[in-house]
């Protein structure tokens, strides 16, 4: 999870966008030829894709783009440490 990558995907693409990259990726991932890093990386992509739909999300509800991404991060982050 990057956030200057995530918040360029916000700004730069709408999320019908987004969401269809995302689904590109899932069916790549489950491909019988993808490899372990193929899928560590496609993993890392759908996590900034995912990030970038949340963004969308939580400014849709309100909120700024700083606190989504803030909020997106310590969820992610929050996660991690379980």
């Amino acid at each position: 999870m990057k956030i200057p990558i995530i918040r360029h995907l916000y700004q730069s693409q709408p999320a019908e966008n987004l969401q269809a990259a995302l689904e590109v990726l899932e069916s790549f991932t489950e491909s019988r030829g993808t490899t372990e890093n193929d899928i560590n990386v496609a993993g890392e992509l759908i996590t900034n894709i995912c990030g970038a739909l949340e963004v969308h999300e939580q400014v849709a509800n309100g909120s700024t783009e700083r606190d989504a991404l803030n909020a997106f991060a310590q969820r992610v982050v929050g996660a991690i440490d379980q």
